[in-house]
Protein backbone atom coordinates (compact mmCIF):
# COMPACT_ATOMS: atom_id res chain seq x y z
CA UNK A 1 0.00 0.00 0.00
CA UNK A 2 1.11 3.72 -1.02
CA UNK A 3 -0.02 6.32 0.85
CA UNK A 4 0.25 9.72 -0.20
CA UNK A 5 -0.68 13.04 1.88
CA UNK A 6 -2.53 15.76 0.94
CA UNK A 7 -1.46 19.14 1.73
CA UNK A 8 -4.73 20.08 4.02
CA UNK A 9 -3.95 16.97 6.02
CA UNK A 10 -0.66 17.69 6.90
CA UNK A 11 -2.17 21.67 7.44
CA UNK A 12 -5.03 19.82 9.71
CA UNK A 13 -2.90 17.21 11.44
CA UNK A 14 -0.04 20.26 12.32
CA UNK A 15 -3.18 21.68 14.31
CA UNK A 16 -3.89 18.60 16.30
CA UNK A 17 -3.00 18.43 20.07
CA UNK A 18 -0.43 15.80 20.38
CA UNK A 19 -2.83 12.94 22.37
CA UNK A 20 -4.99 13.23 19.05
CA UNK A 21 -1.64 12.91 16.73
CA UNK A 22 -0.42 10.11 18.51
CA UNK A 23 -4.38 8.55 18.13
CA UNK A 24 -3.88 9.53 14.72
CA UNK A 25 -0.76 7.87 14.30
CA UNK A 26 -2.05 4.69 15.63
CA UNK A 27 -4.89 4.64 13.25
CA UNK A 28 -2.68 4.81 9.98
CA UNK A 29 -0.88 2.00 11.27
CA UNK A 30 -3.90 -0.52 12.22
CA UNK A 31 -5.20 1.10 8.77
CA UNK A 32 -1.63 -0.30 7.00
CA UNK A 33 -1.85 -3.44 8.56
CA UNK A 34 -5.69 -4.05 7.67
CA UNK A 35 -8.07 -0.95 6.04
CA UNK A 36 -10.98 -2.98 6.53
CA UNK A 37 -10.34 -3.45 10.23
CA UNK A 38 -13.71 -3.25 12.01
CA UNK A 39 -12.48 -0.53 14.82
CA UNK A 40 -11.38 2.03 11.78
CA UNK A 41 -15.24 2.20 11.24
CA UNK A 42 -13.80 2.02 7.49
CA UNK A 43 -17.21 3.61 5.58
CA UNK A 44 -17.74 5.08 2.17
CA UNK A 45 -19.48 8.82 2.36
CA UNK A 46 -22.74 10.41 0.64
CA UNK A 47 -23.28 13.62 -0.79
CA UNK A 48 -20.55 16.29 -1.45
CA UNK A 49 -17.68 13.65 -0.36
CA UNK A 50 -19.49 11.30 -2.14
CA UNK A 51 -16.66 8.97 -3.80
CA UNK A 52 -14.30 9.23 -0.74
CA UNK A 53 -14.20 7.37 2.50
CA UNK A 54 -13.86 7.97 6.02
CA UNK A 55 -11.94 6.28 8.99
CA UNK A 56 -12.46 6.33 12.93
CA UNK A 57 -9.60 7.75 14.69
CA UNK A 58 -11.74 8.27 18.32
CA UNK A 59 -15.26 8.76 19.00
CA UNK A 60 -15.29 12.42 16.87
CA UNK A 61 -11.94 12.14 15.34
CA UNK A 62 -12.18 11.01 11.12
CA UNK A 63 -9.70 10.77 8.70
CA UNK A 64 -10.99 11.66 4.94
CA UNK A 65 -9.44 9.50 1.84
CA UNK A 66 -9.53 8.41 -0.97
CA UNK A 67 -8.36 4.67 -2.36
CA UNK A 68 -7.38 3.75 -5.44
CA UNK A 69 -7.08 0.00 -7.28
CA UNK A 70 -8.19 -1.95 -4.19
CA UNK A 71 -6.30 0.25 -1.48
CA UNK A 72 -2.88 -0.42 -3.41
CA UNK A 73 -2.87 3.26 -3.24
CA UNK A 74 -4.41 6.07 -0.90
CA UNK A 75 -4.40 9.44 -0.38
CA UNK A 76 -5.37 11.04 3.25
CA UNK A 77 -7.01 14.23 2.51
CA UNK A 78 -8.17 15.48 6.14
CA UNK A 79 -8.34 15.03 9.73
CA UNK A 80 -10.30 16.49 12.18
CA UNK A 81 -13.51 16.73 14.37
CA UNK A 82 -16.71 15.52 12.62
CA UNK A 83 -17.74 19.06 12.36
CA UNK A 84 -14.43 20.12 10.72
CA UNK A 85 -13.78 17.26 8.02
CA UNK A 86 -17.68 16.74 7.09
Amino acid sequence: MRIRYHKSFLKSYRKLDVITKGKVKNAIVLFCQNPKDVRLYNHGLKGRLFGKRAIKVTGDVRIIFEEYDDYLEVLFLDVGTHNQVY
